[in-house]
C-alpha cells in the first residue's frame, strides 16, 4: 500500500507549477523530434494546434488586461506616497537597464561578427509587411476612436488610453471612483480568467516547443548559427550577468533567491513568448514572491510589460543591425551604434509586449538606413529567438520593481528571504492600502 507521500509525489497535479512547466517542455521536445524522425504529420499539426490555442487564449485576454491594468495601475498611484517619484525612477531604470542591454548587444555582435560569411541572396525576400518608422511609430500611438483600438487588439494604443483615463482619474478624484471601481472588477475578472489559462501552460507549452521542434529542427538554424548563437549568449550575459549583479550590488539581494522565485514566470514567458501573457503571474511573483508592494507593482509591472523589453528591444536589435549590415556590406560607424542604443532604449515600446519584434528591427533598420528586406531573413527563425528573448523581457520587468522597492525601503524582506509560497487562484493584486515610499 502506497504511503500519502508517495502518491503526491508521483501526481503531477500536485507538483509545482514550475515542474510541470518543465514536463511538458521535456514532452514537447520529445514528441517534435519523434514527429520530425518519422514524419508523423498528424503528430505535427497536433502539436500545432496545442500551441496555437494556447496562445490564442492568452492574446484573448490582452486588450481589456492591458487597458484596465494600465488604467488601474496608474491610478492606484494615488494611495503611494511620492509617487511622482517612484514612477519616475522606475522609469529611469527601465531606461538604464535597457541601456546596458544594448551595450552588450552591439559588444557582442561586434565580437561575433554573425554576418560575415554568410552568403544570403536578398532577391526576392519578402518585406515585413509591419513596416515602421518614426513618424508611423509616432502617429500609430492615438487610435483614431476607441473602439478601433480594442478591436484591432493594439497594444500601444491601449497603453495610451490606459495612461490618459488613469491621469484623468487622477485629477478627478472622488467623481472618478465608479470608473476605477469598475475597472478593477473588470481586471480581477481578465486576470482570474487568465489565470485558468496559465495552469494550462504545461499542456501550452509541450504544444509550443513541440511544434518548433517537428518544423523547424537544426536545419533552420544552421545557416544562422552564428547571429541565433550571439542572440542567446546577449540575453543570457542580461540574464545571468547583469540582472544578478545589479540586484546584488545595487539592491543587496541574493539573486539566486530572485530567480528561484521567479522561475515560472520565466518558465510561461520562455514557451509563450509573450510579455502580455505571462503579466499575471509575472505580477503575482513579483508581490506574492518578491515581496514588492502591492499598490507599486501593481503599477511597475503592467508598466514594464508594455515597456520594458530588454530582450527584443535592446540585445536583439542591436545584434540583428550588425548582422544586416555585415551581409549587405555596409560598414557601421560610431553614430550608427549610438543610433542603434538610441532607437532601442527611447523605442521599446514599439514592441508593445506581443510575440515577435519585427516593429523594432524594422524601426532600427530603418533609421539606420538598412535594406528592410534583410529583416524579411530572420523572420524563418523569429519563433526561436523569440523565447529567450521574452524570457529576458519578463526577467527585466521583475528585476527593476525589485530594485526600486529595495532602494526605496518598501520592499517586504521577509517575504523574499522566506521560501516560495505556492501560487494559489486568489487575486495577485488586492486593493492597495495607502503605504509611504
Amino acid at each position: 500500500m502506497s504511503s500519502p507521500v508517495s502518491s503526491r509525489a508521483l501526481n503531477p497535479a500536485r507538483w509545482s507549477f514550475g515542474v510541470q512547466i518543465l514536463l511538458g517542455l521535456v514532452v514537447g521536445v520529445a514528441a517534435g523530434f519523434l514527429a520530425r524522425a518519422t514524419g508523423a504529420a498528424w503528430l505535427t499539426s497536433t502539436l500545432t494546434q496545442i500551441g496555437s490555442i494556447f496562445v490564442q487564449l492568452l492574446k484573448l485576454a490582452v486588450p481589456p488586461l492591458v487597458f484596465t491594468a494600465v488604467l488601474v495601475s496608474v491610478a492606484g498611484l494615488r494611495h503611494v506616497t511620492n509617487a511622482a517619484r517612484l514612477a519616475g525612477r522606475t522609469l529611469l531604470w527601465f531606461l538604464g537597464t535597457s541601456l546596458i542591454a544594448v551595450a552588450v548587444g552591439i559588444t557582442l555582435g561586434l565580437i561575433t561578427n554573425p554576418g560575415r560569411g554568410v552568403e544570403l541572396t536578398l532577391t526576392g525576400v519578402k518585406v515585413p509587411e509591419h513596416k515602421s518608422g518614426w513618424t508611423d511609430f509616432l502617429t500609430g500611438i492615438i487610435p483614431t476612436n476607441v473602439v478601433g483600438a480594442f478591436t484591432n487588439g493594439n497594444v500601444l494604443q491601449l497603453v495610451f488610453l490606459g495612461l490618459v483615463f488613469g491621469i484623468a482619474a487622477l485629477k478627478l478624484g472622488e467623481a472618478a471612483k465608479p470608473v476605477l471601481d469598475l475597472a478593477e472588477s473588470i481586471l480581477q475578472l481578465v486576470q482570474k480568467a487568465l489565470w485558468w489559462v496559465i495552469r494550462l501552460a504545461p499542456i501550452g507549452t509541450a504544444g509550443l516547443i513541440g511544434k518548433a521542434v517537428a518544423s523547424y529542427g537544426w536545419n533552420l538554424i544552421q545557416p544562422l548559427a552564428t547571429f541565433t548563437a550571439a542572440i542567446y549568449i546577449g540575453c543570457f550575459l542580461v540574464l545571468a550577468v547583469v540582472y544578478p549583479v545589479l540586484l546584488r550590488v545595487v539592491a543587496g539581494v541574493n539573486p539566486v533567491r530572485f530567480y528561484a522565485k521567479a522561475w515560472p514566470a520565466l518558465e510561461l514567458a520562455f514557451v509563450s513568448r509573450s510579455s502580455i501573457g505571462t503579466m499575471p503571474l509575472t505580477q503575482r511573483i513579483t508581490i506574492e514572491r518578491l515581496g514588492v508592494p502591492s499598490e507599486y507593482g501593481s503599477f511597475a509591472v503592467p508598466f514594464g510589460a508594455t515597456t520594458k523589453m530588454d530582450g527584443c528591444a535592446a540585445v536583439y536589435p542591436a545584434v540583428a543591425a550588425i548582422f544586416v549590415a555585415q551581409i549587405s556590406g555596409i560598414d557601421l560607424g560610431i553614430r550608427d551604434y549610438l543610433l542603434i542604443a538610441f532607437v532601442s532604449v527611447v523605442g521599446s515600446a514599439a514592441t508593445a509586449g506581443l510575440t515577435g519584434a519585427i516593429v523594432m528591427l524594422t524601426l532600427t533598420l530603418s533609421t539606420l538606413g538598412l535594406p528592410l528586406a534583410a529583416a524579411g531573413l530572420l523572420l524563418a527563425i523569429d519563433p526561436i529567438l523569440d523565447m529567450i528573448r521574452t524570457a529576458t523581457n519578463v526577467a527585466g520587468q521583475m528585476v527593476v520593481p525589485v530594485l526600486v522597492a529595495k532602494r526605496e525601503g518598501i520592499l517586504d524582506q521577509e517575504i523574499f528571504d522566506q521560501p516560495s509560497a505556492p501560487l494559489t487562484g486568489a487575486d495577485p493584486a488586492p486593493k492597495p492600502e495607502p503605504v509611504a515610499a
